[in-house]
């Protein structure tokens, strides 16, 4: 994979929440900082439920702190709690998120860097960052780039795909650039080593399905441009890609949505993507909704933590054996 090793620019001073703490003294990892964006819609942006109960939340059925206490699952979770019980906050893995009509969210590896900027609610890059933050010796930092109800069709549309480039496309883009520039002011601890583009992390097609007599059909062609597209605008020709597969209740049945699954697959295994594109198959992390905090929510895969831990896990399976593929270590 070709580096892409620049400087960062501190630019003028932006509002940030930090949710778990404050930024540590110093860069807990190696430079150059690997970097991995995140992008997608609503269920990238984060639905998984961390502790809430009661009526609203179906007893808390399907939360994480509720799994953390089953025998049979605990052990694959154990990770996220430290020696003393409290959940671990990685600071050799940093999160960046710019949500719409929120404060930035910048900060070490935790819960909080959902759409609903709190303490009780996670997405892929949970697990995601944990899996990559050991396979890597650097510093890594994760650009959320997601924003619900957006179709590659239309919102994050690329230039490629000829007519309008997608508003999220070009937003994407902008986010990506501005994390790099404001690593200094985002991340108090960053050293200044420089940073490298890494990998990119596709986990999208709701709103595509929805839309079965445009934009279904148009999918296959809109990612493979995306991918090129992207790794253009980020002057990163061999930037590795996981295309994570939609993962809704939905998705084994005939019709629109297995043609869309069918398109994420085709993509990958386009000749000109070997070795540098893998497609993450996540239809077998559905979980029940009456095993799940919010029944109702078959599009946010009913708020589940295990189906998103199972999600961020494949995510980064993933990813880490482009990365060894390509020799990033």
């Amino acid at each position: 994979m070709n580096s892409h090793i620049l400087k960062a620019v501190v630019p003028c001073v932006l509002v940030i929440l930090v949710l778990s703490r404050t930024a540590p003294a110093g860069q807990a990892g190696k430079s150059p900082v690997k970097v991995f964006v995140l992008a997608g819609q609503s269920n990238m942006e984060g639905q998984a439920v961390v502790d809430l109960d009661g009526k609203d939340y179906n007893d808390g059925k399907g939360t994480l702190a509720l799994l953390m206490k089953d025998a049979q699952k605990a052990p694959l979770l154990k990770h996220l709690k430290d020696d003393k019980g409290q959940w671990v906050v990685r600071d050799d893995v940093w999160v960046r998120y710019r949500r719409e009509g929120g404060p930035l969210l910048a900060g070490p590896l935790a819960f909080g860097f959902s759409v609903y900027g709190d303490k009780h609610h996670f997405g892929p890059e949970l697990q995601f960052g944990h899996v990559i933050g050991d396979h890597l010796k650097n510093q890594v930092l994760l650009i959320k780039t997601a924003w619900g109800g957006k179709s590659l069709y239309k919102d994050f549309r690329p230039p490629s795909s000829g007519g309008h480039i997608g508003p999220y496309y070009s937003k994407m883009l902008a986010d990506v650039r501005e994390a790099l520039a404001n690593l200094k002011t985002d991340f108090p601890g960053y050293d200044g080593g420089g940073y490298e583009l890494a990998g990119f992390v596709w986990y999208h097609g709701w709103n595509d399905g929805c839309e079965p007599k445009t934009a279904v059909p148009e999918y296959e062609a809109n990612l493979v441009n995306l991918i090129k597209d992207v790794r253009k605008d980020l002057n990163a020709p061999s930037l590795p890609v996981v295309i994570g597969e939609l993962t809704g209740p939905w998705v084994q049945a005939p019709g629109e949505w297995a043609t869309l699954r069918k398109a994420q697959a085709a993509a990958a295994a386009r000749p000109e993507f070997q070795g540098t594109v893998f497609f993450v198959e996540t239809h077998d992390f559905v979980r029940k909704p009456e095993e799940s905090p919010n029944p109702g929510h078959g599009h946010h895969e009913f708020g589940n933590a295990e189906t998103y831990f199972l999600v961020g896990n494949a995510l980064g399976e993933g990813m880490k054996k482009l990365l060894t593929a390509v020799g990033t270590k």
